[in-house]
């Protein structure tokens, strides 16, 4: 028998149903916390990731179910909106208007990692967020190219080679969640192959050469990684 579409009234239920749980779980100590880690606890129930993902569990993928609770503004409920959102239903609009509303490193992370990494759009975003002045979606157009590397097994070389020239060109920006950022993706695409691992060396040693303390924090964690033993090993 073919699925029964969801209506309207089924995800108002469901949406409520979380908000409910989400509500029953808030821990004020763990808000209080997230400071520690940089997360932003603004509008936060203290609930943590493995929790979120027991609920996301529970959840049929609903792009209408995911805009509600991303529209809620709550913390762990935008979190759940990237587990629970399809992504061959988000658009460009979405991811941009998404990205411009991020305000923590972890919504940050875990909508790049749980739903725009699996976009048709997300090297395209990656390129453009990158050259974003918004310290949270430039944030986002290096984390997509660190999840890109990590799981997009399609891509060629020649796309991560781009994102090294991106990567150069903004490892001077000082700011903690972007450098951060810029130094996680190139790691990762070091780690993804023998030859993009030596490309990603090579432009590390390149960055080391730029006269920003940025630069070359970002170079010189990544050539520690990178040119160690046991990334070498597992390349070999």
């Amino acid at each position: 028998m073919p699925v029964k579409a969801k209506t309207p009234q089924d995800t108002d239920s469901q949406y409520q149903e979380i908000i409910q749980r989400l509500k029953a779980l808030a821990n004020p100590d763990a808000v209080k916390g997230m400071a520690r880690f940089g997360i932003n606890p603004a509008a936060a129930c203290g609930v943590w990731i493995p929790e979120l993902r027991k609920i996301a569990a529970t959840a049929k993928k609903s792009h209408s179910l995911a805009e509600r609770l991303w529209s809620s503004g709550i913390h762990e409920a935008r979190i759940l909106a990237s587990m629970v959102d399809d992504p061959k239903k988000v658009t460009t609009d979405q991811m941009d208007q998404w990205a411009g509303e991020f305000n923590s490193w972890d919504v940050c992370d875990q909508c790049c990692n749980n739903l725009f990494r699996k976009v048709e759009h997300a090297h395209d975003k990656a390129h453009e967020w990158s050259a974003r002045p918004e310290e949270f979606v430039k944030r986002a157009g290096f984390v997509l190219m660190a999840c890109l590397a990590v799981h997009d097994k399609q891509a060629s070389d020649e796309a991560f080679l781009e994102f090294l020239a991106v990567i150069k060109r903004e490892s001077t920006d000082s700011r903690n969640f972007v450098k951060k950022a810029v130094n996680w993706a190139l790691r990762q695409i070091g780690k993804r192959n023998k030859h993009l691992n030596q490309a990603a060396l090579a432009t590390a040693r390149e960055i080391n050469e730029l006269d920003a303390k940025a630069a070359k924090w970002i170079a010189s964690d990544a050539i520690r990684e990178l040119a160690g033993n046991a990334v070498q090993k597992r390349l070999a």
